[in-house]
């Protein structure tokens, strides 16, 4: 068997997420997937380095994909895009050494998270941010991001409902404002459900003075959902990049 590594870029209002589930053909892995087998004449598994939500985007998701035997990779490249719906692209495809998966192999992950903050949204940004009409404290956002930074116990800032370790790594937490325009950008050895975008709600009601800054160790030790903020919803949320 041989291994390639997909690097994925989608728009994700257009999917029910990336998943392949049993109630619908509308995800990302199962149109890759279908796509693949039909260039390669059987069917193939498409792992990816982790589940985005429905409404999630992702400029560079990546995946990986075990096959029978070694192919043209510009050629295969080419007659993917030439097939794929619009609203998905494969910009690289590479060959790896046996035992690479996308996700297990990943050393990191870095989200981006943008808001705007006009008082009507923009017609060409409404599908790709929040609207958040405030004037947002972007000092103390990220007065509070910087407590999130390091090795915690997440469990205040995720949906999972399992018994596995709620303990990540944030390496990096930056805001940045251009205009009206609000980025949060992220990076951290991994993120768990809805992780990224309850953390990003409960700095935006910082930013609107809802909640103190001090607050976030007190939602941290707290482990408890209901301490943190809301989850921001899907459509700001991109998927930038994932680290080996």
């Amino acid at each position: 068997m041989e291994t390639y590594k997909l690097t994925v870029m989608y728009d994700g209002n257009c999917f029910n997420g990336w998943q392949r589930q049993g109630n619908t053909r509308r995800t990302v892995q199962e149109t890759l997937e279908n796509t693949a087998g039909n260039i390669l004449g059987y069917s193939v598994e498409i792992n990816g380095s982790g589940r985005t939500d429905a409404g999630v985007h992702a400029k560079g998701q990546t995946a990986s994909m075990l096959v029978s035997a070694s192919f043209d990779t510009r050629e295969f490249l080419k007659k993917m895009n030439e097939r794929l719906p619009e609203e998905i692209k494969i910009i690289a495809i590479t060959h790896e050494k046996r035992g690479f998966h996308a996700r297990l192999s990943a050393k990191g992950k870095c989200y981006e998270y943008y808001i705007d903050t006009r008082k009507k949204q923009g017609v060409f940004t409404r599908k790709y941010s929040y609207a958040c009409s405030h004037d947002l404290d972007i000092q103390s956002m990220s007065e509070a991001a910087s407590y999130l930074v390091g090795r915690h116990d997440f469990a205040a800032f995720t949906d999972l409902k399992d018994d596995r370790s709620t303990e990540r790594t944030i390496h990096k937490i930056e805001i940045e404002k251009c205009g009206t325009m609000v980025k949060i950008i992220y990076y951290g050895s991994g993120f768990m459900y809805h992780m990224v975008r309850i953390m990003t709600g409960t700095l935006l009601e910082i930013g609107m003075k809802k909640r103190s800054s001090k607050e976030i160790k007190m939602i941290l030790d707290s482990k408890e959902r209901a301490k943190a903020g809301f989850c921001a919803p899907p459509q700001g949320l991109f998927l930038k990049e994932v680290y080996y």
